[in-house]
């Protein structure tokens, strides 16, 4: 067995022999007390879109957290551990009030905030009531979604916003979104069985568009993407961003920016319109757990737009329309992904030029989760209200004119 496991590999590369990989660990466990399932703690993360949150208990699972989250009769929030504190059962099968949640078993309620209110079968409606506190955690609802924060309390951030989302016009309402839509391009799938730094390191990863969405098989999104792009990366004081650079048959040219924000934020320009200028979505790669992710968007678009996402369509169907030998022939971001594995083997990854960005995100993660580690506040942090607004560099911006 020595023997086997010290064999080298032939030199005309057989798959024989080959050595057990592994993942990146470090970036792929998500769940407390993991390197960075702490540093994704240190920031908001939108977890529920605000108006399907009702006083009707939902489960949650988050950074490998189940959770419930409901709204009280007055319209707060709450997003709770499930475990009733005193005997154990779920609060999914809880009663919402206007002050909070009762547990079903024995009708113990809990606030928003997770204080106990009253215990029905204790003396006096609970006696010691002030020690009693059902683990919970902060929210806040902005841009159609709530966001909780899940990591130390006396770290609790300023809730960022984001300046392509402010200041809406007349004419102009958001559209918020939870699902793994990002990966499929339509609502079929709530979550994506595959880790969450699929889609994070996908969105640093400019030449794929060229290929997958382009030329590998049919025109996905507009056929300007077929053209290779130039891209220069470049590290900004939230993340990354790329500026990929095509000249059109026209003469025009023009320069298509996307960013990434610490630790899971993707700011893409609209992939069906590049006449656009800025752009007006927002999206967070949220863990579900290691092998598990989902989405949540908030997009700034027209008001007589529907509000619900009705999905991309390649040859006239939808991705869950679609046939196995269908998503063979035209593959998109979902199979390309899930085809990776529940949890990619990062060792066995060869990593080239056109991989510097994901290199860049990958190593500011990791520098960051050491940072959170030696006790220190990561960066795309503020707790400073007056810093809270997020500049953001993305957009299709046409650097050359026309020709005549």
């Amino acid at each position: 067995m020595a023997e086997a496991t010290q064999r080298k590999r032939p030199a005309e590369g057989s798959a024989y022999g080959r050595p057990a990989q592994h993942p990146d660990h470090e970036l792929v466990q998500v769940g407390p007390g993991t390197p960075c399932g702490e540093l994704l703690r240190r920031y908001w993360q939108p977890v529920a879109v605000s108006a399907n949150v009702t006083d009707r208990p939902q489960n949650v699972r988050i950074l490998g957290e189940d959770l419930i989250i409901f709204r009280d009769k007055k319209g707060r929030p709450g997003l709770l551990y499930p475990r009733c504190m005193h005997r154990g059962t779920t609060l999914f099968y809880g009663k919402v009030s206007e002050e909070g949640i009762a547990c079903c078993y024995h009708g113990w309620l809990f606030d928003v905030e997770g204080r106990c209110l009253r215990q029905p079968c204790e003396p006096d409606g609970g006696r010691n009531l002030d020690v009693a506190r059902q683990p919970w955690y902060p929210l806040e609802e902005r841009y159609g979604l709530i966001f909780a924060y899940m990591g130390p309390l006396e770290k609790k951030p300023v809730l960022p916003r984001y300046d392509i989302l402010e200041d809406l016009g007349p004419d102009e309402a958001l559209r918020a979104q939870v699902g793994a839509f990002g990966a499929t391009g339509d609502n079929s799938l709530a979550v994506a069985p595959y880790s969450w730094l699929h889609m994070n390191d996908n969105v640093m990863d400019p030449f794929h568009v060229q290929v997958l969405h382009s030329t590998f098989s049919t025109i996905q999104f507009v056929p300007q993407f077929a053209l290779m792009p130039k891209v220069e990366f470049f590290a900004t004081e939230e993340g990354v961003c790329y500026s990929a650079k095509r000249r059109l048959d026209d003469g025009r040219e023009y320069d298509r920016i996307s960013s990434w924000l610490m630790p899971n934020i993707m700011c893409v320009p609209n992939p069906v319109n590049i006449e656009q200028i800025r752009a007006n979505m927002i999206s967070w790669s949220l863990p579900v757990d290691d092998s598990h992710f989902t989405m949540a968007t908030a997009a700034r678009v027209p008001g007589s737009m529907p509000v619900a996402f009705g999905g991309i369509r390649l040859n006239g169907k939808l991705w869950s329309e679609m046939t196995e030998r269908e998503h063979q022939d035209t593959p998109g971001d979902y199979e390309a992904q899930a085809g990776q594995g529940p949890i990619s083997l990062h060792s066995e990854e060869h990593l080239a030029s056109s991989d510097r960005g994901i290199i860049l995100q990958r190593r500011m993660l990791k520098a960051q989760i050491k940072v959170v580690a030696e006790g220190g506040d990561p960066i795309g942090v503020t707790f400073d209200p007056s810093k809270a607004l997020v500049k953001l560099r993305s957009g299709n911006f046409y650097i050359a004119p026309r020709q005549v």
